[in-house]
């Protein structure tokens, strides 16, 4: 391999930037610069398209290093920044460089272009470009799953990047049903009977298991109702053997998976009826209060707040409502399938997930939220306080903080009454 390139990767300066997007004219808060000097937008923007076009560039670098810096520069900007009409030029070359990078490149760099691929098609959406690209990344993707000579970390990855871009552009029931039972073939290896097969035990690929599972979880909450019969008969009996697995990750992703299962079967069936109900709760009631010594308190106080909520739905059909703020608006999870699709794009997303429920036009879509809200800067400017307000605060907040910890300090403080 060649030398490796001095990449500069793509920093928050440059998440600041006004890009192009599908509402010319939206702001985001973040980026809004109070008495500052006026920029060129104009200017900023095809600086940051330079910067861009750079990366792509170096996806083609013949040092590894190189190419996977320029493919987490470019997975930085696409979380942070909706760059539609920049991606839709370049869709071709991108997925030209994700292909070559995940069938020649290792574990690292597959993983890398994986992440690439779920985001490129975040930004670009449901439509016809975004099937093209399936079609010619969803074989390879497959491919690497299935392929059990290939790092763990990358079928982990592949198994994550196909149930997502499975979920954003198929339309198509057969590539859909397909695409689950690629998935079906990895994590149902985790049930009791499969395991240990060949003589192989499968606690090295447990990480693989639950990335296959919440991808084939994600693709069934866009199955149709006689699809999703099917996949509940054949899975809903076994699922809870994975709640005895010693890995807390999979324990929970078997357990909000069954969460989801029998929110879809009560809405296929009003009177749907599960015979080894009062086994499942008992099952589900002890690891909402395990108090198992030997497991981390961390590792304990998670499990136990999954699964109170898990047993809460099996039971007693609730589900606890959560609020999602982004600039000024709200959005409420309300459900199981809701809840996992959230949870999907928000791991995928990170930090930039609020940016993409504000103007993502395929995001806002799926969470049922209308067209984006324009904001112009005189609004932003209302919702956001002023510097000195915010240094008056933080220097009241410091002072009372201060104050509160020297009490507790000061060994001449009284104790406590007692009588």
């Amino acid at each position: 391999g060649g030398q490796p390139r001095n990449v500069q990767p793509f920093s928050d300066e440059d998440a600041s930037i006004e890009t192009m997007s599908h509402c010319s004219g939206f702001s985001d808060p973040a980026s809004f610069t109070e008495d500052g000097p006026e920029v060129d937008e104009e200017a900023t923007q095809e600086d940051l398209e330079y910067k861009l076009k750079g990366f792509i560039d170096l996806t083609l670098d013949k040092s590894a290093k190189t190419r996977q810096a320029a493919l987490e520069s470019l997975k930085s900007a696409f979380s942070s920044k909706i760059l539609y009409e920049f991606v839709m030029e370049r869709r071709m070359t991108l997925t030209d460089s994700i292909e070559r990078c995940i069938k020649k490149g290792k574990s690292d760099e597959q993983c890398a272009a994986a992440g690439l691929a779920c985001l490129l098609c975040v930004q670009m959406g449901s439509g016809i470009e975004s099937e093209e690209i399936f079609k010619t990344l969803g074989p390879i993707l497959k491919k690497i799953v299935c392929d059990g000579t290939a790092s763990i970390q990358a079928r982990q990855a592949c198994a994550t990047c196909l149930g997502i871009c499975c979920f954003i552009v198929t339309d198509d029931i057969t590539e859909l049903c397909s695409t689950m039972e690629c998935l079906e073939n990895i994590f149902t290896k985790a049930y009791p009977r499969d395991r240990d097969t060949n003589g192989v035990s499968s606690t090295h690929n447990t990480v693989l298991h639950i990335s296959a599972l919440l991808a084939w979880t994600l693709l069934l909450t866009i199955c149709p109702m006689n699809e999703v019969k099917k996949k509940i008969e054949m899975h809903l009996h076994k699922l809870p053997s994975l709640l005895s697995c010693d890995d807390l990750n999979m324990r929970i992703a078997a357990g909000e998976t069954l969460a989801l299962l029998f929110e879809l079967a009560r809405e296929t069936d009003a009177d749907f009826f599960y015979e080894d109900m009062e086994l499942l709760t008992d099952k589900l009631r002890a690891l909402a209060t395990d108090g198992n010594k030997h497991r981390a308190k961390v590792d304990k106080r998670k499990q136990r707040s999954v699964f109170r909520d898990v047993l809460r739905a099996v039971e007693e059909r609730d589900f606890p409502t959560e609020m999602v703020k982004f600039g000024p608006e709200r959005m409420y999870i309300d459900c199981w399938v809701k809840k996992q699709t959230y949870d999907t794009f928000k791991e995928i997303l990170g930090s930039g997930m609020q940016y993409h429920l504000q103007s993502n036009d395929f995001l806002r879509n799926v969470f049922e939220l209308g067209p984006p809200v324009m904001l112009d800067a005189a609004a932003l400017k209302t919702m956001k306080i002023s510097r000195f307000e915010r240094h008056l605060y933080n220097s009241a907040a410091f002072k009372a903080r201060t104050k509160a910890r020297s009490k507790c300090r000061d060994k001449r403080a009284d104790v406590g009454e007692f009588f």
